[in-house]
């Protein structure tokens, strides 16, 4: 299931801690993981706890745990909308309804054309931006009104289509 390769880049993450703390890496390796296949298998994590000496259930806490994990295929972007409190409280909640109806799907659902997957998420530390949202785990995206929201949709598909 694991290449050898992704075991070598496994291991230089190993490296950077004390031989006795090595699981200490479990999350650069589940970052590789997803990088390599887009999503984070149970039997992906089964291999990652074997290398780390780790009981495979530690691992799957810390894949469930945080949204940067995904544990399905998801779309080519990921859409992860804060709906914490103070993002509530600044039209969150509104945000993901819009979105919803725009792209088509519900939260935690992806469109047909595999472009989109949408998500709700915890705090992502930027409440007095909201609403916020995260794209594919990397780019905060802060004020999103529905004009904005449009304008993003519309150039993630335009980049989408480029590749």
């Amino acid at each position: 299931m694991i290449s050898d390769s992704t075991k070598a880049r496994f291991d230089k993450e190993v490296a950077k801690y004390p031989a006795d703390q090595k699981q200490s890496a479990v999350m650069a390796c589940l970052a590789i993981v997803q990088h390599e296949s887009g999503y984070v298998s149970a039997e992906s994590e089964k291999a990652i706890a074997q290398h780390l000496g780790m009981a495979p259930i530690a691992v799957h806490e810390v894949t469930t745990f945080y949204n940067m994990y995904n544990q399905r295929a998801v779309g080519k972007f990921k859409l992860n909308v804060c709906t914490n409190l103070p993002c509530q409280l600044r039209e969150g909640q509104q945000t993901l309804h819009y979105l919803e109806k725009k792209l088509g799907i519900s939260m935690g659902e992806t469109t047909a054309d595999g472009l989109f997957t949408l998500q709700q998420s915890e705090c992502l530390g930027a409440c007095a931006d909201s609403p916020v949202m995260l794209v594919n785990d990397r780019a905060m995206c802060s004020f999103m009104s529905e004009e904005k929201i449009d304008q993003l949709l519309d150039g993630l598909r335009s980049e989408a289509n480029k590749s």
